[in-house]
């Protein structure tokens, strides 16, 4: 379903402002609504940031931009604990953003994509923070295109993996 509301949001919200959604993540909104996270690179290779609130008219899908930053603007990204499974984190512009991801996975990739966009854009330096550099750097094992679906494969590979060795009577 992701790759669907990533094909819509990019048709109907981006392509139109002639940008390019390289990466969106849902994020906890206030009451029933949705909101997502996107980063997007604009006609003049400024990277974007922004929020989108997701609304049902009429049986149409809208999206609203509710809130928008410049990567350039990041001072710093919060993963709050490195050592918990959480999702909750922190964008440090000008004022302090608290998020909460739809999964630490989520907030994983989205701090992914926003290093990789700094580093092909801007080559500043990003402060990345309390976010375990196993998982956020793109020559890990565990980081792929295929984001978190490989990582659950991978995981449940070894799991099984070990299950069965440890189940093989030694002789």
């Amino acid at each position: 379903m992701s790759s669907l509301v990533k094909e819509d949001l990019a048709k109907r919200l981006f392509g139109p402002r002639r940008q390019s959604l390289r990466e969106f993540i849902e994020v906890e909104g206030s009451g029933a609504e949705r909101c997502y996270l996107c980063a997007a690179v604009t006609k003049s290779e400024e990277v974007e940031i922004c929020m989108v609130k997701h609304l049902r008219v009429d049986r149409e899908e809208k999206y609203e931009i509710v809130e928008k930053w410049f990567l350039k603007d990041l001072e710093m990204i919060d993963g709050k604990e490195a050592d918990t499974d959480n999702p909750y984190f922190d964008m440090h512009f000008h004022k302090v953003y608290n998020l909460e991801a739809y999964s630490c996975a989520s907030k994983y990739t989205f701090a992914r994509t926003l290093n990789k966009l700094n580093e092909t854009y801007l080559k500043k330096d990003l402060k990345i923070v309390n976010f375990d550099e196993t998982y956020l750097n793109d020559d890990s094992i565990w980081s792929s295109n295929n984001r978190d679906c490989l990582v659950l494969m991978r995981i449940c590979f070894y799991a099984s993996n070990l299950l069965c060795l440890s189940l093989c009577p030694l002789s």
